[in-house]
């Protein structure tokens, strides 16, 4: 089917970065995703009705978290710990549920937009669907038996802040279609003049699909004065002298008789921000959603696209990466079954890889351009109304995977979403660390957080503790301030951000307590992962779990190093960085276990599953910096024990995950060999066949199976491919420190290191022959390949090349 194709329409600028289908899709999971970090669409492709599911990332169910769900559940923590240091887990794991808050809201779907075609008849040939990752361009293309040619083309155009979608017929047959709008939520639907106007609002509170219903009668609580409301607009427009558009009394649209036609969607909720209740002191949505489309209708196609693809260029083409070359009849197949062949038959397709990597990047510009407001567990894509994990923020590892690539991929901009949400979390953190932590200072998170800027540790007093209790949400997530500056050296952000990391350090020093001679955490988890004890007992709760205790040690490395850097004469802060320099040599070291492991208890029991998908207490290799090669190499040889025994079955963003723990480790071929186990294919969901697979890995539109999807695993994984290509800190650049032999020869260019510098890198026998960087900040770094040690000194703006 691809011999239709021009070979010039599989390529962009830097290869063929083209997604490409023989056929419409059937599942979520073979449908394309444009998005414009607001609004977001799925693109199914068909050619009797082409169903595209609407999205907004702030539609979420509920309103402002101002109150503690469990008021003074800190007065039983003497208890719990009574309890841990009795050794009576069993009792510890009922009595620390006591310690929990209620769930977060969840993520909705705003609506489909059907367009069903009225042609002479339903039979088509030469199909092709692809999203073209260069321009952020998605298209459908077929023949019908008249010989007419029907292309769709949709974009997601951040400038205009609209979805558009393009429809031209060639031939002897005009577009005849049926435009019509559907919402599970609560929505009025009427058609005028050109236009479906959609008006609908979310429930105001919703209970997650994995609660159990007990006294509730239903799942989504609706009242038309209270949530999230909303307004979508779809208007229809033909294009030259041929066509007219007319309203329904039914609420839809039929164009009629056109040669091409524009159709224009715009979306906005009532959302305000996370402290401000969306009914009554929510934004003016309704006019925002029809200025969109009122300034959009005055633009030509061709002037709305170059807008589109200019202002994602300006991201996009920031990097490049070549890893060899393809067969041309492998490259010739649908993306589908380029990825079947690469995991059955193990071949060679590096420009699947390098199309994998950039599809990550092409996702997180696609979701992450909202402030305040970042990617979700689906990025901002979600057709259900009851999604997984309510597709909310877990941050146990998934929200923060999230942006792992986003400064080293060249997209510290998209990092803003991120970074603006970690400002709103103090205000509910600290209420949190008082109510459920007897912590009078700093804040802390849980488990999960919405858009709501929840902190409380989920649960519902019945959660089981392995997730439910965890706390070291905040202290996590904090370090994205320190990675930011890292790469960018802006002071400015770092000190309006500094209150937000110094109160997660507040936290961890408040909570810590001792222990025989050392610091600790009690109760503590390990993120949904359990331990057997020597009696037999599978349990959740402990004192002194390896991942805490990690976690703070970064959380307050990181304090301390902000503390540094801004010179801070403040007296507050010249304490603080005391009781960190007191505190960090009594925080409880690493162990190594019995199977010479780097232990994840405090006491050296056997996982209740030695392969679990999780492994937070190796957060200081990774995405910590605090276990290196150089300075633990003991350590470091026990975290690689850890992985030997994890193994490399587990799901996507697990595997993300292991790839980055893989390159900081310098194993090459098991960091390649893990990536591409992330690239293993995985059947739809919902598709019965006798030859369907499960697990995680990635479907057939390369996004990520957890299963089911999570988009964590692609940010992780695009992560991982430059992790294996460069790492780094403020003073040292290590070049090619995990580059597998598959990737023997190649080049990467525009990716970013710590200390304020972009490098592009030419390489030959694994070896780098060419490389040129340049520094956002005078200053020097240090390049290191092999035992061979240069030192770089550059001016502000100043690019040197170096030849290796």
């Amino acid at each position: 089917p691809l011999s239709t194709v021009p070979k010039s329409a599989l390529r962009g600028p830097q290869g063929p970065l083209s997604i490409v289908f023989d056929r419409p899709a059937t599942y979520f999971e073979e449908a394309l995703v444009i998005g414009n970090g607001a609004m977001g669409a799925i693109i199914y492709g068909g050619t009797d009705v082409d169903r595209i599911s609407l999205n907004e990332i702030t539609l979420w169910t509920g309103a402002p978290d101002r109150e503690a769900y469990t008021p003074g559940a800190h007065k039983n923590l003497d208890k719990v710990r009574e309890l841990l240091f009795a050794e009576d887990y069993r009792a510890a794991d009922s009595e620390v549920q006591k310690i929990q808050g209620h769930f977060t809201e969840s993520y909705q779907p705003m609506g489909q937009l059907l367009i069903t075609h009225h042609r002479s008849d339903n039979a088509t040939s030469d199909y092709s669907r692809q999203l073209h990752l260069s321009t952020a361009t998605a298209l459908t293309a077929y023949t019908a038996t008249s010989g007419t040619r029907y292309t769709t083309e949709y974009i997601a155009s951040a400038p205009d802040s609209v979805i558009i979608v393009r429809i031209t017929a060639v031939g002897s047959e005009t577009i005849n279609a049926t435009l019509q709008m559907t919402s599970q939520l609560p929505t009025t639907i009427t058609a005028e003049g050109s236009a479906i106007t959609a008006d609908g609002y979310a429930a105001y509170h919703a209970w997650p699909s994995y609660y159990p219903l007990r006294d509730q009668k239903e799942r989504h609580l609706y009242d038309p004065t209270r949530g999230t409301h909303f307004r979508t607009i779809i208007d229809a427009q033909t294009v030259g002298s041929e066509g007219s558009v007319r309203p329904n009394a039914d609420g839809t649209l039929d164009i009629i008789g056109a040669r091409e036609a524009l159709i224009t969607i715009s979306g906005v909720t009532s959302f305000n921000g996370p402290d401000r209740d969306p009914a009554t002191e929510g934004r003016q949505y309704k006019t925002l959603a029809g200025s969109r489309i009122t300034s959009a209708r005055a633009k030509t196609w061709s002037d709305l696209h170059t807008r589109h693809i200019e202002d994602f260029q300006h991201y996009f083409n920031r990097v490049s990466l070549d890893l060899g070359d393809t067969d041309s009849a492998i490259l010739a197949l649908p993306t589908d079954k380029q990825l079947m062949l690469y995991t059955d038959e193990q071949q060679h397709n590096p420009d699947l890889e390098e199309l994998y990597f950039q599809f990550g990047r092409y996702l997180l510009i696609a979701s992450s351009r909202t402030e305040g407001v970042p990617a979700n567990l689906q990025g901002l894509w979600n057709e259900s109304i009851n999604p997984p994990w309510s597709c909310n923020y877990t941050v146990n590892i998934n929200l923060q995977e999230n942006y792992w690539a986003a400064e080293t991929a060249n997209l510290s901009e998209m990092h803003q979403s991120l970074l603006t949400f970690i400002e709103q979390l103090p205000r509910t953190g600290e209420v949190s660390a008082r109510e459920y932590y007897g912590v009078e200072e700093g804040w802390c998170m849980g488990h999960n957080t919405d858009i709501w800027a929840m902190t409380c540790p989920v649960g519902l007093l019945t959660g089981d503790p392995s997730w439910a209790n965890w706390n070291m949400g905040g202290a996590w997530i904090a370090t994205h301030i320190m990675e930011h500056y890292d790469f960018t050296l802006d002071g400015d952000y770092l000190r309006q951000a500094w209150r937000t990391l110094r109160g997660a350090a507040l936290f961890c020093l408040g909570w810590m307590i001792e222990h025989e001679g050392e610091l600790l955490t009690a109760p503590s988890t390990s993120p949904e992962a359990k331990y057997v004890t020597k009696e037999g007992y599978t349990g959740a709760t402990l004192y002194g779990a390896t991942a805490d205790l990690a976690i703070i040690r970064e959380c307050l490395l990181r304090c301390r190093e902000a503390i540094d850097i801004l010179g801070t004469a403040d007296a507050e802060d010249k304490a603080l960085a005391e009781r960190i320099d007191n505190a960090l040599p009594r925080l409880r070291d690493y162990q190594i276990g019995s199977r010479g492991q780097l232990l994840e208890w405090y006491h050296d029991w056997d996982d209740q599953d030695w392969e679990h998908r999780h492994q937070s207490h190796l957060y200081g290799l990774y995405p910590g910096h605090h276990l290196t090669r150089q300075a633990t190499p003991e350590l470091c040889a026990a975290a690689a024990k850890s992985l030997e025994i994890k193994g490399e079955n587990t799901t996507g963003w697990s595997t993300g995950w292991r790839i980055n723990l893989q390159a900081r480790l310098g194993d090459s071929q098991r960091a390649y060999d893990i990536y591409r186990r992330l690239l293993r294919y995985v059947t739809p969901d919902r598709y019965r066949g006798p030859d369907a697979r499960r697990g995680g890995g990635t479907y057939p539109n390369l996004l990520d199976a957890h299963g089911p999807f999570q988009i964590d695993g692609n940010f992780g994984g695009c992560a991982g491919v430059i992790e294996m290509l460069m790492q780094s800190d403020r003073e040292n650049i290590y070049l090619l420190p995990a580059t597998p032999k598959a990737w023997a020869k190649g080049s990467v260019k525009g990716i970013c290191a710590r200390g304020g510098y972009t490098l592009s890198i030419d390489w030959q026998d694994n070896r780098p022959t060419r490389v040129s960087i340049t520094a956002r900040h005078t200053g020097k770094t240090t390049l290191h390949h092999g035992g061979k040690k240069k030192v770089v000194s550059l001016k502000a703006g100043q690019t040197k090349t170096i030849r290796w």
